[in-house]
């Protein structure tokens, strides 16, 4: 069954449900698909299955999430749930399946919304059970109120490390520890951004109010950890890290591991739209213009997929893409769009002003961008970092020629977990900027799919 429609988003996070419901709001013929039962996103996540009134570190959230939800599924905007976006065309045909059957949407434009990933950070032990990332525990806390209870570490840096670690506290969790791999230095740079991050106090209050619930519980953090690996044989058995001027082991059996977030670029750059290097961010981000525009025609991007902004800046920025959307397929004109986008751009002002504060202040710790030869880069592949630096000593200029010379990137993720590491070990062997590098390109389907749900296009 194929379809049509004015103005497709993909993704059901913050971005995405305010772009679809601003924009069905306006008279648009909207669709959006997402690959979960429901919506919210990653941050957002079974808001609808939540008391969102109950006192808690989080109720905030949940309740701008419930809210912003709300307004989605009163829009009157189409929505395609358990629906995954694996081809997406310059034609604007958009290619999809839920896992039976694919189909084909034609779209005179499209709201790419897939927000963020977290940073991958290739470590001695990261593929061992009993190593996961904080997302991936987060999202257990979310949909099944699971928390860990004992022998967990936490290690890396980040605002999600310390809101994660507050939820799980506050829902009876239990952690051996906190690795905080954040450098001194990156505390004296961030003060240069205090001025404008105090435009957002309520922020840095709850940042801070976080870290506190940690510590007033009891939870041993150990500070400006320069090195972390994870130990055992076969399964994670205890965790070891650098602090000061030495090596220290700890027993345990999980560790949740999470160094920041960059943007998930791949359906971006499947369309060969351009991409910078974000030097803040140390990610790679589409250019967009202020209406989240690409330079390919009748697409855009918002929310974190565009540069990490946060939850609330992500709405505001899909709101923003629906009016452009809609001036495009002559629902409103010009002038009523920068009408309606005036106050919205200036909300969008004030919640992106925290920004180079926290880019700055959580910046990855270089060393661990270094991995050790021995460790695994691509975990598709088995290719480790050695492999990658002894193909750049034979000439290797970037990651596409990479995999050529080792099938780096080439595995199932399809580079999504090594095309960032990757890029930097490369960068760091030839002595250039990973900007200079690049990234891989994406080819289709972005994600795996049988002969038989490509078959269904036939029909």
């Amino acid at each position: 069954m194929n379809r049509a429609c004015d103005f497709l988003v993909v993704g059901a996070g913050p971005a995405g449900m305010a772009a679809a419901a601003t924009a069905a709001k306006l008279g648009v013929s909207t669709l959006l698909v997402d690959e979960q039962a429901t919506p919210g996103g990653q941050i957002y996540r079974s808001v609808e299955h939540r008391d969102v009134d109950k006192p808690g570190v989080s109720r905030a959230d949940w309740q701008r999430g419930a809210a912003l939800t709300r307004e989605f599924r009163a829009s009157g905007a189409r929505y395609l749930t358990g629906t995954q976006v694996w081809q997406l065309d310059k034609d604007h045909k958009v290619y999809v399946t839920d896992g039976s059957e694919a189909r084909c949407i034609a779209a005179r434009r499209v709201l790419i919304a897939t927000g963020a990933m977290e940073r991958p950070v290739p470590l001695h032990g990261w593929t061992l059970p009993g190593v996961m990332t904080v997302g991936a525990a987060q999202i257990l806390y979310k949909t099944s109120g699971w928390v860990p209870h004992t022998g967990t570490w936490i290690a890396g840096s980040g605002p999600l490390l310390w809101l994660y670690a507050a939820q799980a506290l506050e829902a009876g969790g239990k952690f051996e520890g906190i690795l905080d791999t954040t450098p001194k230095g990156n505390y004296a740079h961030a003060l240069r951004h205090t001025v404008n991050a105090l435009r957002a106090r309520d922020y840095l209050e709850r940042g801070m109010a976080l870290q506190s619930s940690a510590r007033e519980a009891g939870v041993t953090i150990i500070e400006n950890v320069s090195g972390v690996e994870a130990g055992g044989d076969g399964q994670l058995t205890h965790v070891r890290y650098h602090s000061g001027r030495h090596w220290k082991d700890a027993p345990a059996t999980m560790l949740l591991l999470h160094h920041g977030l960059i943007p998930h670029t791949h359906a971006t750059l499947s369309l060969g739209a351009a991409h910078r290097w974000d030097a803040a961010q140390r990610a790679f981000a589409p250019v967009t213009d202020p209406w989240g525009n690409l330079d390919v025609q009748g697409y855009a991007a918002a929310g974190d997929c565009a540069g990490i902004a946060g939850a609330e800046a992500s709405a505001l920025q899909g709101r923003l893409a629906a009016l452009e959307a809609a001036r495009a397929v002559g629902i409103i004109d010009d002038a009523t769009r920068d009408a309606q986008a005036q106050p919205l751009m200036a909300e969008l002002k004030q919640a992106l002003a925290i920004r180079p504060f926290l880019d700055q202040l959580f910046a990855p710790r270089a060393s661990l961008l270094a991995p050790r030869d021995e460790v695994l880069v691509c975990r598709c592949e088995s290719i480790s970092a050695k492999q990658i630096r002894d193909a750049v000593a034979l000439g290797c200029q970037g990651p596409n020629q990479m995999k050529a010379f080792t099938r780096c990137g080439m595995g199932p993720c399809q580079g999504r977990m090594c095309g960032l590491p990757a890029a930097q070990i490369i960068a760091q062997a030839r002595g250039v900027g990973t900007g200079e590098v690049g990234v891989f390109h994406v080819r289709p389907p972005l994600k795996p799919l049988s002969v038989a749900e490509l078959a269904a296009l036939a029909d």
